[in-house]
């Protein structure tokens, strides 16, 4: 072997050598690399993990404070549906008073409004010139006989005395009858003045004289 072919194979060996070590500075940086990506998947993990635990931390404490905040939204509530009610009952308490204040008024019209054709005969009848003292009784007894049937459909009623018993709830007794005897002893002997009842409720009270 020459020197020439001595040279070639130690250039050869010199560059694999090298190359070597060029693989193996390679491998070194991938390892570091892979080691460096490692660290950073760790922190952030530990991040991640510090987060969620700090997370639970914050709803354990606001589930500490959860009680009092929720006391103050009932207590808020409460006083809006307390308000409501209150303004819900004053309308009430406004349209009620305003419909009784029509429900008077649409009455009492309604009364006039039934009563007006005995009125108007009643100015037929002043305006009748005749001298018949029977033709004139005739006609009041027929506009007595009128109004009567006015006033019953309205729910007026006569209250009945005669021959009745002596009953508080109808009877006014202004006046005690002696020696009427067992029989009339307590019943009504007389009306002075005649009572009414509106729908069964006594408006006037009959006043009466009683037997003794």
């Amino acid at each position: 072997m020459n020197n020439k072919d001595i040279d070639i194979e130690e250039l050869l060996k010199k560059a694999d050598a090298e190359q070597n070590g060029k693989d193996n500075s390679q491998d070194s940086e991938a390892k570091e690399e892979k080691k460096t990506e490692s660290d950073a998947e760790a922190k952030a993990e530990t991040a991640a993990d510090n987060a969620t635990e700090s997370q639970c931390d914050s709803e354990k404490t606001a589930e500490k404070t959860d009680p009092l905040a929720e006391a103050q939204a009932q207590i808020e509530q409460l006083k809006n549906e307390m308000l409501y009610k209150q303004a819900e009952f004053d309308n009430y308490r406004k349209r009620t008073i305003k419909e009784k204040a029509d429900l008077i008024l649409s009455g009492g019209e309604k009364t006039i409004k039934e009563i007006l054709p005995v009125l108007d005969d009643f100015e037929r009848a002043l305006a009748d010139k005749t001298d018949d003292a029977n033709a004139v009784r005739e006609g009041m007894k027929l506009i007595f006989n009128k109004f009567i049937s006015t006033l019953e459909k309205m729910g007026v009623k006569k209250i009945e005395t005669e021959g009745a018993d002596f009953n508080v709830d109808y009877h006014d007794a202004i006046a005690l009858v002696p020696g009427m005897g067992d029989e009339m002893k307590g019943k009504v002997i007389d009306c002075t003045k005649t009572g009414y009842t509106l729908n069964d409720k006594v408006i006037r009270h009959a006043q009466v004289a009683v037997g003794q």
